[in-house]
């Protein structure tokens, strides 16, 4: 009996293991690619769809718990997430829901206004300070005329730039971790900095379309994606003094970077997802990458 009993339990573990490592992780399917974050914690890759959260962590894909919103222009703060966009069918809230705010990571969301008014394709937050900057496509009640305006209480107060300078459709925003008065926006001009909220902006480097934009977590340099015959992924230091090109995975022609995220916990760990919903990582700041979503496929 007690040999059986033994029997049981190698067959036990043997099962245990082979479900653990031998079987796929399901695969998912993005249809869109409207953001990119990493977890507080760094743990996980959170890329919002057009039916909720798509999550990568220990090399394996989920989707998150909490509503399948269809999330734009979602970015991140140190103690929260923020996005606007469309709500799941049956959740109750209006369409657009303006912009709504999650401190659990995705599962419940607090409203911060514009529901029914608001839909911002565009947004960016301070990392550290929680300011949101938007590019507002049409009027509504907080904001009586297109443009890029910022908030410094959860939406309480809305601001509008003046954003004088600068030229051209926008394609990309990021706003300075600690000091918010600073931010960068990408337009098919070029790339633009302000150092006053958005008052005047500056060009810096060349005239050539910048598609995606973010600051580094130190608030030293940009990481910054563009398009002119081909894709390039660059970094530039905020005092516009060049710190050189920066390696790019093999990209489909016409496809360029659409969106640029750091992890909070470890510097050289970046990602990137591009327009064709292609998701690529790299550990060591942009001289290798592994592919993590092609065409919208998880693999």
């Amino acid at each position: 009996m007690a040999r059986s009993n033994s029997w049981f339990a190698v067959i036990a573990v043997a099962a245990a293991v082979l479900a653990v490592f031998a079987w796929p992780t399901p695969a998912l399917t993005l249809h869109h690619v409207h953001g990119l974050v990493f977890s507080a914690d760094g743990e996980s890759l959170m890329i919002p769809s057009h039916d909720g959260l798509a999550l990568y962590r220990d090399g394996r894909w989920s989707k998150a718990s909490g509503p399948e919103h269809d999330y734009m222009g979602f970015a991140r703060s140190r103690d929260a997430l923020y996005s606007s966009g469309h709500p799941a069918p049956g959740s109750g809230l209006p369409n657009p829901f303006g912009l709504l705010r999650s401190t659990d990571g995705g599962k419940t969301w607090e409203r911060l206004g514009l529901e029914g008014e608001a839909d911002f394709h565009l947004l960016a937050v301070s990392y550290e300070t929680g300011a949101v900057y938007v590019s507002n496509p049409a009027p509504n009640s907080r904001m009586p005329a297109p443009g890029i305006y910022w908030t410094a209480d959860r939406g309480t107060t809305w601001r509008r730039a003046a954003a004088e300078g600068l030229a051209g459709r926008l394609f990309a925003l990021a706003v300075h971790p600690r000091k918010p008065e600073i931010v960068a926006v990408g337009t098919e001009r070029g790339l633009f900095l302000t150092r006053d909220h958005g008052g005047r902006f500056e060009r810096i480097g060349g005239a050539t379309p910048v598609t995606a934009v973010a600051f580094d977590l130190a608030g030293e340099h940009l990481w910054l994606g563009s398009m002119d015959r081909a894709a390039t992924l660059a970094r530039l230091r905020t005092d516009n003094s060049a710190a050189g090109p920066l390696s790019l995975p093999p990209l489909a022609p016409q496809d360029a970077v659409a969106y640029i995220t750091q992890n909070p916990a470890d510097p050289d760990h970046w990602a990137i997802a591009t327009f064709t919903r292609d998701v690529y990582l790299t550990t060591d700041a942009g001289k290798n990458w592994q592919q993590l979503v092609r065409g919208g496929e998880t693999r």
